[in-house]
């Protein structure tokens, strides 16, 4: 199997702190810039299991390369470059405590959700007799807290500005950032026969202004379907076909496995991490319409540090 980065451990110049995330690495230099390091660590029901998938970051890293550049007319993104395909150096922000995510249709957990009963996510009241994978009427905005460690937990937007986690001068501007990134990001997938389903966004604070942070329109961070035969599906009530981490969650799920107490994570051999990653490679070039392009993985955290070095020595002239 290919080499997989699971784990970092640099020291670049001007380093004050690393944060080691569920998937990504963020150092930061200086209190100006972070290097975000896009790991091969992959995680499901807020828990990181225990193998890499091979390439998972590089996917993830240009995936959002590619969107944070196709979205700079619509929101300012902390992107400044990207010295590496694993890597993104940009500014450093404020980051807001709530995740943006917002629904074009009704899958996953709020299907789950609806499916055993709940009418209302996160404030927003939703209709009855509803199935599975049906579009929303509009797409809604369900956010949730971004916790540091744990579970994330949903909330309302009346919630997040009467505790004061972010005003609401700011949160209407990233409530109306989130819905144009959604239509630009549903129409590109359009083009490329995908549905964008539903995805999240970070926003964070740099010069008094909201700005776009961290990834967008990964498979990570989003659900696509293919476009060709949802409706046939939707109607005979059968699964859709999709690119999105959904399909891992659903096999862990099939082995007795939702990040519950007590519960162990199913062994992921050698071929199941396989065929994982070529799901990620898959999406990329849906999305993307590019090939994918697999970078040297013989020395991956060299190869890292010298391109990064690079980087922040030019960055810094």
């Amino acid at each position: 199997m290919a080499t997989t980065l699971v784990k970092t451990d640099f020291n670049f110049p001007g380093q004050t702190s690393v944060y080691h995330g569920k998937v990504r690495d963020v150092y930061d230099i200086n209190n100006e810039l972070l290097v975000m390091v896009a790991s091969d660590r992959i995680s499901a029901f807020d828990v990181i299991l225990p193998e890499g998938i091979p390439y998972k970051g590089q996917v993830l890293n240009q995936i959002a390369s590619y969107f944070l550049e196709a979205t700079e007319d619509i929101v300012p993104n902390w992107r400044l470059a990207t010295p590496d395909p694993m890597v993104t150096v940009g500014y450093k922000a404020e980051g807001f405590k709530v995740e943006m995510i917002i629904r074009g249709y009704l899958t996953g957990s709020a299907w789950r959700d609806y499916a055993a009963g709940c009418r209302e996510i996160c404030g927003v009241k939703l209709p009855e007799g509803m199935k599975e994978n049906q579009r929303f009427p509009e797409p809604i905005i369900t956010p949730t807290t971004k916790a540091d460690a744990g579970h994330d937990e949903n909330i309302s937007k009346e919630e997040i500005i009467a505790r004061g986690i972010v005003s609401a001068e700011d949160y209407a501007v990233m409530e109306d950032y989130t819905r144009k990134l959604f239509k630009r990001g549903t129409e590109m997938a359009a083009e490329k026969g995908l549905i964008l389903v539903d995805t999240k966004y970070e926003f964070g604070k740099r010069d008094g202004r909201v700005i776009l942070i961290d990834e967008i329109h990964t498979p990570d961070s989003s659900r696509y379907f293919y476009a060709e035969g949802y409706e046939e599906r939707f109607a005979a009530g059968e699964p859709q076909r999709q690119l999105s981490k959904e399909f891992v969650r659903q096999w862990l799920i099939d082995h007795g496995f939702m990040g519950k107490e007590g519960q162990q994570v199913p062994e992921m051999t050698p071929e199941f991490c396989e065929s994982v990653s070529a799901r990620y490679i898959e999406l990329y070039e849906h999305v993307t319409g590019q090939p994918f392009i697999k970078a040297d993985e013989s020395d991956l955290s060299r190869r890292i540090e010298v391109n990064v070095l690079d980087c922040l020595k030019n960055l810094s002239l």
